[in-house]
């Protein structure tokens, strides 16, 4: 039978979960499960394995129990390797009895009165995630010409004429012509220009998370008894 922590509910919220043997060991994970004809309860869970090759592999849930977020079976990985393997969705009661017996060391005490399991299916929802281009930021530099107006002092020569009286004799002095010049300088502005690098400037990313909701229908296969009760 199965534990108070193994109900319908939390088998059915353990698909896809992994299943360990006695030994802690994972041996795969629950795919499916067969319910039994008359009580529609969970009688067998189908291992979903990459261990077994494509055998399909079945365990009892009377003997399972939950194990963290997984299942935990009383069998070693051998033992379940060993069982007799099911096609099909539906067990008869030939191979039911097979398990049981197998299950058991080889007494077949599976329960009296079933004519045989069928395996129930439903659609889970998958949401996955892929990363598309949503966007883009370019950055751009281009030349733009300015004028620019600088003011600069320049310096400049100018000639002014001094006058200083004297009165003394010479001899040998000359009356004429004579003739005095003095060079005049002035400052000139010369403009030259060089390239100064200023600002760094660049692009980085940032991620923002959104929640989204995705919304589909799923379908779920139910089990209906004719001509018994359906406890």
């Amino acid at each position: 039978m199965m534990g108070q922590t193994m109900t319908v509910d939390r088998l059915a919220q353990l698909r896809g979960a992994p299943v360990f043997d006695s030994a802690g060991d994972k041996i795969g994970k629950v795919e499916e499960i067969f319910y039994d004809y008359e009580s529609n309860q969970p009688e067998w869970i189908g291992l979903g394995t990459g261990f077994f090759g494509t055998k399909r592999v079945l365990v009892p849930v009377r003997d399972a129990s939950i194990a963290g977020d997984g299942v935990s079976v009383p069998y070693s990985k051998d033992v379940v390797k060993d069982a007799p393997d099911v096609d099909g969705d539906e067990i008869s009661p030939e191979t039911e009895r097979e398990l049981y017996a197998h299950y058991s060391g080889g007494d077949a005490d599976a329960p009296t009165g079933r004519e045989g399991t069928v395996t129930r299916h439903e659609e889970e929802l998958q949401v996955g995630k892929q990363s598309v281009e949503a966007g883009q930021a370019r950055l751009r530099k281009w030349v733009e010409t300015e004028s620019v107006d600088v003011d600069v002092d320049l310096k400049r020569e100018t000639a002014r004429v001094t006058r200083e009286k004297i009165d003394e004799p010479v001899s040998d002095a000359d009356i004429g012509e004579d003739e005095l010049k003095v060079p005049l300088r002035a400052e000139q502005p010369v403009v030259a220009k060089q390239t100064v690098a200023k600002e760094r400037i660049g692009l980085e990313k940032d991620v923002e998370t959104e929640k989204q909701t995705v919304s589909d229908e799923v379908r779920k296969e139910r089990v209906d008894v004719e001509g018994g009760e359906d406890s």
